[in-house]
């Protein structure tokens, strides 16, 4: 297996990253900037080398600087976790180019499914389903009024370069169009360096789906399960669960098998979700984008799976043999992931600050994978992602019990943080009887 690896990353996924190297035998080795100097992953690391200034371009997106480090504490492969360089070919190339291993897809894969409406036209292609939009960027604004009246309102004004939601706006009829277009635009071009965008059908009343994938080393693409992402706030994720409460064993079924063909679409290597809107009038899906890389809410999967998907990835990336059968996998129980951010839990507005108290809740089914600890600084240059509550149960009724009690005993004082809102999550009917849609957050802050 790999000797050493550099996770390219910070918080509470390289803190994650690292925990299964070590497991694993493989040396560990951080990266961090002047703002990280205290947290843990840093002391967690088997060595450690400073970036630069808290700015990312400074730090986790300076894909240089990482090489070069990775150089100095003689890692053989570099890990990129998720978010920052993670999808972004041209850092996955120079990763190849300068003889480390890449943890990840192969960089043409990144760069085919980084484009949204290149990724659209290639799934179509591969008899994956998509909602009605662009074929190719929308030219200017007159452009996309014809676009939208070919394509019909509602639609989604997106981001062609971006992904995670970052951007998005949609639009009810033409006077909306017009005024969220150079929004869009600009948008776009400060997020991705690109000022592309495409347009796209809105399912108004949806469930946002994802497949986890796995491509193997042998070539051989697999699927392990969706995960329910419709609890989100500004088009951002906040909690997931698997199985989805609203997939029938039949669109499952279905979902998972447009997922290998996606991966198998793009010679898919490694860890990828491929992420999916489910129209719950119809219970009819369409394509909305591969994530190449980890999920944030994989240790979803990995509960109810007992698959350890980070060590996947370095089996995977070694050329080696998975460490479990992919044609016998077998689900157990429910999942959920909480995410506890930073923020202020009615607006959700970033809340930095010194955290004075950092208690965890423990007991059965409960997963903690946390980036910060009592007496860490929680700065404004990153997500302002604190930890990641997770909760496994027999059953849906279990895991939310587990999860009620688990959000009523996470103490974290100094920075505001979302656990109130979690309760309230938790609480509500609509997302008990998981009959809820990506407007629940909504409904729950009109």
């Amino acid at each position: 297996m790999l000797e050493s690896v550099l996770v390219a990353n910070r918080g509470e996924i390289a803190r994650r990253v690292i925990r299964t190297a070590r497991r694993m035998g493989i040396r560990a080795i951080a990266v961090y900037s002047e703002a990280d100097a205290e947290l843990p992953f840093v002391a967690e690391a088997d060595a450690a080398v400073l970036l630069g200034p808290p700015p990312p371009a400074s730090s986790y997106l300076d894909g240089q600087a990482i090489i070069r480090a990775a150089r100095q504490a003689g890692a053989r492969a570099i890990h990129p976790g998720y978010g920052f360089l993670a999808e972004s070919a041209a850092f996955a190339a120079a990763v190849i180019d300068a003889g480390l291993t890449w943890v990840g897809p192969p960089p043409a894969a990144i760069e085919q499914m980084g484009d949204k409406i290149n990724a659209r036209n290639l799934m179509e292609r591969a008899g994956v389903p998509v909602a009605a939009g662009s074929r190719q960027p929308v030219a200017d604004l007159d452009d996309a009024i014809a676009q939208a009246a070919r394509i019909g309102y509602p639609v989604m004004i997106k981001a062609a370069a971006g992904g995670g939601g970052i951007g998005m706006s949609a639009a009810a009829d033409e006077g909306q169009l017009r005024a969220g277009f150079e929004t869009a635009r600009s948008r776009a071009e400060r997020f991705f360096g690109s000022s592309a965008i495409l347009l796209e059908r809105c399912i108004e009343r949806a469930r946002h789906v994802e497949v986890q994938i796995l491509g193997l080393a042998d070539g051989r693409v697999v699927a392990l399960g969706e995960r329910d992402c419709s609890v989100q706030r500004r088009h951002q994720k906040v909690a997931e669960e698997t199985p989805s409460p609203g997939v029938t064993a039949q669109l499952r079924a279905r979902m998972l098998a447009a997922a290998v063909r996606a991966g198998e679409a793009v010679g898919y290597r490694g860890a990828g979700t491929v992420e999916c809107l489910v129209d719950t009038q119809t219970q009819d899906f369409v394509f909305l984008e591969m994530n190449t890389r980890l999920q944030v809410e994989h240790p979803v999967t990995e509960l109810v799976t007992g698959i350890d998907l980070v060590e996947q990835q370095f089996r995977i990336a070694d050329g080696a043999e998975v460490s479990f059968d992919p044609m016998a996998v077998s689900y157990e129980g429910h999942a959920l992931e909480l995410r506890v951010y930073a923020e202020d839990p009615k607006r959700f507005l970033p809340s930095p600050g010194v955290i004075t108290q950092w208690d965890e809740p423990s007991g059965e089914g409960v997963r903690v994978d946390a980036g910060y600890t009592a007496g860490n600084t929680v700065t404004p240059f990153y997500d302002p992602l604190l930890a990641k509550l997770c909760l496994h149960g027999a059953s849906r009724a279990q895991a939310l019990e587990r999860a009620r009690a688990a959000v009523a005993s996470f103490r974290i004082a100094g920075p505001k943080t979302n656990l109130p809102f979690h309760a309230e999550l938790l609480d509500s009917s609509e997302f008990a009887s998981g009959l809820y849609d990506t407007s629940v957050v909504a409904r729950l802050r009109p």
